[in-house]
C-alpha cells in the first residue's frame, strides 16, 4: 500500500535559556497547526543564521511557517528607536528569520507568517513597525490580558475587514472575519509590495500578501493556529498553505 508523502513544512525557532544551557523552541500549538490545519510534516528549523545553509533548505521543504514569539524584532533593523527597556529580543532568530523569508518567497517556497513573522516580513521588505501600539493613540486595545486564563487570552478579541479580490478573500470567501489580538507592536509603514489583505477597526494592517510572489506568501498578525480545527477561518487559512505545500511537494516528487 503506498503512502501518501505529506508535505514538509519548517517552523522556525526561538531562542531561550533553559538552566544552564541554550535551547531552539517553538510552541506545540504551530507544530499542531501544521499538523492539524496543512496536513504538513513538521521540521523544526534552528535560529542558526547562514550556517544552516539556506539554499539546501529552501531545496528541501516544500513550506515555511515564521511564528510568533516573546520577543521582538530588534529595531535596527527598520531603523528604529532603542527598544524600552525590558523588551525582549531574539538576534539570533532575526539573523534567521529575516534573509529566510525573502530567500524562500524568490525560491517559489510556500510562506504563512504569523504575528512575530508577520512583522518580520514587513521589516525583511523594507518597512517598520510601532514599537507599542498602545501608547501610538488612535489604536483600539491589542493587547491580551495576562492576568486572564490562557483560552481568554487566545479568545475572539475584534473584527477584521477583508479586502476584497485578496489572497484572504479567496481562500475564505469573507469580507470579515473575527480574530484574537495578542500583541503589542504592528505595522508602521507598510513595506513595499505588500498588498494590505485584513485591516482592524483602527485601520491597522492585520494582514498582508507579497504582491509579486510566484507561490502562497500571507502574514496575519494574530494567531490562526490556536486551535485550528475549531475555527473555520482560522483553518481556511491553514488548508490553503497546506495546500500550496503539497503543490510544491508533488512537483518534487
Amino acid at each position: 500500500m503506498s503512502v501518501v508523502r505529506k508535505p514538509l513544512i519548517g517552523i522556525t525557532c526561538c531562542t531561550d535559556q533553559l538552566g544552564l544551557h541554550p535551547f531552539h523552541i517553538v510552541g506545540e500549538k504551530y507544530i499542531l497547526g501544521v499538523v492539524d490545519g496543512a496536513g504538513g510534516l513538521p521540521l523544526l528549523i534552528p535560529a542558526l543564521g547562514e550556517q544552516i545553509g539556506f539554499e539546501q533548505l529552501l531545496d528541501t521543504l516544500d513550506g515555511i511557517m515564521f511564528t510568533g514569539s516573546p520577543s521582538n524584532v530588534e529595531p535596527h533593523h527598520y531603523n528604529g528607536q532603542p527598544s524600552a527597556e525590558g523588551t525582549r529580543h531574539d538576534a539570533k532568530r532575526d539573523a534567521t528569520t529575516l534573509p529566510l523569508i525573502k530567500a524562500a518567497i524568490d525560491r517559489g517556497v510556500p510562506v504563512l507568517c504569523i504575528c512575530r513573522g508577520f512583522q518580520e516580513m514587513n521589516v525583511a521588505f523594507g518597512g517598520t513597525l510601532h514599537q507599542r501600539l498602545y501608547e501610538v493613540g488612535g489604536f483600539i486595545e491589542h493587547r491580551e490580558n495576562k492576568e486572564h486564563p490562557v483560552e481568554q487570552q487566545y479568545g475572539l478579541s475584534h473584527e477584521v475587514h477583508i479586502e476584497p479580490g485578496g489572497l484572504l478573500y479567496e481562500l475564505s470567501g469573507r469580507n470579515s472575519a473575527q480574530v484574537n489580538s495578542l500583541h503589542t507592536q504592528g505595522v508602521d509603514q507598510l513595506a513595499p509590495g505588500l498588498r494590505p489583505e485584513a485591516t482592524a477597526p483602527d485601520g491597522l494592517v492585520e494582514a498582508f500578501s507579497v504582491s509579486q510572489a510566484s507561490n502562497f506568501a500571507l502574514g496575519v498578525q494574530w494567531h490562526p493556529e490556536w486551535k485550528v480545527k475549531d475555527n473555520a477561518f482560522y483553518l481556511s487559512i491553514f488548508k490553503a498553505f497546506g495546500d500550496a505545500c503539497r503543490a510544491r511537494s508533488n512537483r518534487h516528487s
